[in-house]
């Protein structure tokens, strides 16, 4: 699906949790998510803490996707 939706001309960032099934896949722009059970926080943490995680992982997103890639890229930072 991934690659289908990047050959319409429109670019696709992958939030993963397993980084190396999205390399699998096929996915250009790969942000690592928190945990497998939880990908965008944690319902341990109190509400400041996964807004702010949710803020960082959609911040790294957004930067993904503007980022010109030619090979698959992990963004981490």
């Amino acid at each position: 699906m991934v690659k289908a939706i990047e050959k319409a001309g429109f670019p696709v960032v992958h939030i993963c949790t397993v980084t190396p099934i999205s390399m699998t896949v096929g996915a250009n722009r790969i942000v690592p998510a928190v945990a497998i059970p939880h990908p965008l926080g944690d319902p341990n943490w109190d509400l400041e803490e996964e807004r702010a995680i949710r803020r960082s992982l959609l911040k790294k997103a957004f930067h993904a996707l503007t980022t010109e890639v030619e090979d698959q890229t992990i963004f981490e930072d």
